[in-house]
């Protein structure tokens, strides 16, 4: 399972594959994003553990720094952009809804049709700059990969009121949350706790656990440890830096609970990640 290093050639972290698209690739991994329209049936992809089977019309996903396979794509199956990670790690927005967004990788055409049209269309706008070349091409590129993630957004908020319950989901509670998911992604590096966000929003403690719980379906602790086990992965990369250094920098005060958390997130140590995930 190899690292793919992706070559941005015309446009500054944005991509298009639109013809010779591959018809198999296996398991591996990118920092990037990638977002392909699914042309013909007959497709098989592999994120993480799971298989997903598309149809025509589709739309599959796949987020920064997962690991993913290309089981089988009929000739000319497929399109695809990929983009660089900073397009969401460098936005707080799209980082708070980051652990939201990764539920999915299968946007299917017959369950989500506005929005498989709707991403499919802004993939063809993209593929229409990359033809022309206009003035501003990246910005142009980069504000059509917003748009799909303001899409997703409102997909993410809509099935979090489904989910709660339209008569019980406050939006008030929502900007809390919000709120709360900013403060943890700037500050997780940081010996923070869940009393301290809490005071930071101006929500009691015990108020604030119940909520968080029940909007996020994660206790303060575990989402905490998720961030921090994320940020781990993206400093892991960077060879020039040690385990302990990778653990003290993504807010853990110990190597010990680091390996024991990343064990729990990922399923294997730090020191196997970086081995599996090395550069081939």
């Amino acid at each position: 399972m190899n690292k793919e290093v992706i070559q941005y050639n015309n446009i500054n972290g944005v991509s298009i594959t639109d013809d010779e698209s591959p018809t198999s690739f296996p398991s591996h991994w990118h920092s990037d994003g990638e977002i392909t329209i699914i042309l013909k049936d007959g497709c098989k992809y592999k994120v993480g553990d799971e298989v997903i089977k598309p149809e025509k019309g589709d739309i599959v996903i796949v987020w920064p720094r997962e690991l993913h396979e290309i089981i089988n794509v009929p000739e000319n199956g497929s399109m695809f952009i990929q983009f660089s990670s900073g397009v969401i790690e460098n936005n707080i927005d799209l980082i708070t809804a980051s652990r939201f967004f990764k539920r999915y990788h299968h946007i299917s055409a017959k369950k989500e049709p506005e929005l498989a049209g709707a991403i499919t269309e802004i993939i063809y706008k993209i593929r229409d700059i990359f033809r022309t070349s206009p003035s501003f091409s990246e910005t142009r590129c980069k504000r059509l990969i917003f748009d799909i993630m303001v899409q997703l957004g409102d997909l993410v908020l809509r099935e979090q009121k489904e989910q709660i319950g339209n008569d019980k989901f406050n939006a008030r509670s929502w900007e809390y949350i919000k709120q709360a998911l900013k403060l943890i992604a700037e500050r997780h590096t940081d010996n923070i706790s869940q009393a301290e966000v809490a005071s930071n929003i101006g929500l009691n403690p015990y108020y604030f656990s119940k909520l968080f719980n029940e909007y996020t379906e994660m206790s303060f602790p575990a989402y905490l440890s998720s961030v921090r086990v994320q940020s781990a992965i993206n400093l892991l990369t960077d060879e020039r830096l040690s385990i302990t250094d990778c653990a003290f920098m993504s807010g853990f005060q110990s190597t010990t609970t680091f390996n024991k958390v990343f064990h729990e997130v990922t399923g294997c140590t730090p020191r196997e990640y970086r081995k599996l995930h090395h550069t081939q």
